[in-house]
């Protein structure tokens, strides 16, 4: 039994430095900046983008706290839309 609760602190000393150190999720980050109010949630950022990208395929989001990054393919090219994630606002688009 010793050596069984041993091994189990062991192990934990082990891997809990490493859950540390790493980057937390765009889904993570969304969440929280979402709960302060810092970001409206996806479904509202891509109700205001898509209707603006008729004829290209959504591909799915990234997130860095501050931006929405919504990227799309049409003609099979990648298009990305930068979004202010607290207005909604269109920043800018890249590979049209």
């Amino acid at each position: 039994m010793r050596k069984t609760i041993a091994l189990f602190l062991a192990l934990a000393a082990v891997t809990s430095p490493a859950a540390a150190l790493e980057r937390p999720r765009d889904q993570d980050r969304a969440f929280e900046a979402i709960r302060q109010g810092r970001s409206m949630p996806l479904p509202m950022i891509e109700r205001k983008v898509l209707p603006f990208m008729a004829g290209a395929d959504y591909l799915g989001p990234e997130f860095d706290g501050r931006t929405y990054r919504l990227k799309f393919m049409r003609g099979g090219r990648v298009i990305w839309v930068d979004v202010d994630a607290a207005s909604g606002r269109i920043l800018g688009r890249s590979g049209d």
